[in-house]
């Protein structure tokens, strides 16, 4: 199918190194874009990793009011409040979860009912504070174990990407049918309810809006946006994704800081350029 045949009705994307800069204002031309496409009728929103709270304030900044896909796919919430789907870590996995962090002396933060946890205050957790701009709770390892209800993840923080792979090979091998353990950058290993992900909110939300997934078209760089850029109808890779996020693509446009997402929605919702 051609750019120019292509009926794109629901556009999904992810935040970090594709609508904008981690920790970064939205770029004016990434906020232009997405108001033109939803004056054309097109229902943009996303997908992203990022709890709630940290997600919201993104959209508000693109000037929309539709349901949002956070925490990798564990909530659908739009950004006036309703909820529309979500899927928690069991409290007792949450608990082993933590313990199982302390043992093998990990860094590890939760997250319950979109607040954030962690049992002490060091530089992982200052930097994540900072790069999502928001404040933490310092509550101890008991502590984390008693904030246990509405966890819509576990985010497990490495040094590198070396590190961050083998903590989820080990996380998937300890938790195996309990809970998945998946990268959403280098140096993080992201811990859902078995069965959640991107793609699987992304079917949930079309199935809502009552769009057809032929319809639908997403756009990312990192590796936990794979399964959501294959379950798209159709799905563009940023010129700055890795190898194997452009190998799965239809499409690759340019680099994050170089208008990537805006060029996106241009040639492939709006057809203004080639």
């Amino acid at each position: 199918m051609s750019e120019k045949d292509m009926n794109i009705q629901l556009f999904v994307t992810d935040l970090d190194g594709t609508l904008l800069p981690t920790g970064k204002d939205v770029p004016q031309v990434n906020i232009d874009a997405v108001q033109r496409a939803v004056k054309a009728g097109v229902t943009v929103t996303i997908a992203t990793g990022r709890m709630y709270r940290a997600a919201l304030p993104v959209a508000q900044a693109i000037g929309v009011d539709v349901p949002i896909i956070t925490y990798n796919g564990a909530l659908i919430k739009s950004v006036s409040g309703e909820i529309y789907d979500e899927n928690y870590v069991p409290e007792d996995v949450v608990r082993d979860l933590v313990d199982f962090a302390h043992e093998h002396g990990w860094y590890v933060q939760t997250y319950s009912d979109d607040e954030l946890y962690f049992a002490e205050h060091t530089a992982k957790a200052i930097a994540y504070e900072k790069a999502q701009v928001l404040t933490g709770h310092t509550v101890g390892w008991d502590g984390l174990k008693a904030h246990t209800e509405k966890v819509a993840k576990v985010l497990v923080i490495s040094d590198d990407g070396a590190q961050t792979d083998e903590r989820i090979a080990i996380l998937n091998e300890a938790f195996a049918g309990r809970a998945k353990a998946v990268r959403s950058n280098p140096e993080y290993a992201e811990v859902v309810y078995p069965g959640v992900s991107k793609a699987s909110a992304l079917k949930k939300l079309a199935a809502k809006l009552r769009i057809p997934i032929e319809n639908v078209m997403a756009i990312g760089d990192a590796n936990n946006d794979l399964l959501m850029l294959q379950a798209a109808g159709h799905s563009v890779a940023m010129g700055n994704a890795l190898p194997e996020v452009k190998a799965a693509c239809e499409f690759t446009v340019g680099d994050c800081m170089d208008g990537g997402f805006a060029e996106a929605i241009e040639r492939f919702v709006l057809h203004e350029r080639k």
